[in-house]
């Protein structure tokens, strides 16, 4: 089982990661935005894919925390 698990929660991790990163990516560009223009309406569209991605982390970082909780309860 741990065969398919370790792998499984190495996945997730890096699923993780990625999200966090387009997260901070698109915080980004919505400061930017801001910067540049003075206005915050056109920062919109970034406000919600940084909201995403962040959602998108948290599911993520959920499922591995039950994987991690998986492999404890079959490793005991």
């Amino acid at each position: 089982m741990n065969y398919i698990l370790i792998p499984l929660l190495v996945i997730l991790v890096l699923m993780v990661v990625v999200s966090l990163i387009r997260g901070v990516i698109a915080f980004m560009k919505t400061t930017k935005v801001d910067l540049e223009s003075g206005k915050g309406e056109t920062a919109a569209d970034m406000q919600l894919m940084q909201n995403k991605a962040m959602f998108a982390r948290i599911k993520y970082q959920a499922a591995a925390v039950v994987v991690v909780a998986v492999i404890a309860l079959l490793a005991s």
